[in-house]
């Protein structure tokens, strides 16, 4: 299963997805994870907590994320949780070491 996975040191998943600047882009199987790629964004959220949802940023996003099943954050807004959703991936809010990650 390809995943994308916010962080900020490419140890932990350590970052809500708004302020994500990059996506690991990781190949997981069972307990194996293999980094595929780093890709840059910038970020979804600009500004303070009731900006607007930016639907120009999150294609941008959306297609850095494509071929994803899931994107593991800390956090995510509900309007992102659901345009991913609609798109066919899984927000996953957790938080730690990505080796902890399993499919």
């Amino acid at each position: 299963m390809q995943v994308a996975i916010v962080s900020t040191n490419g140890i932990n998943v350590d970052e809500h997805f708004g302020r994500a600047e990059r996506f690991l882009i990781y190949k997981i199987s069972g307990d194996n994870q293999t980094l595929l790629a780093v890709k840059v964004s910038g970020q979804l959220s600009e500004g303070d907590r009731s900006h607007e949802f930016n639907g120009d940023k999150f294609s941008e996003i959306a297609d850095i994320l494509s071929g994803c099943e899931r994107v593991y954050c800390t956090r995510i807004g509900e309007q992102p949780a659901e345009e991913l959703k609609k798109i066919g991936i899984e927000p996953v809010i957790d938080e730690g070491p990505i080796e902890k990650i399993t499919v």
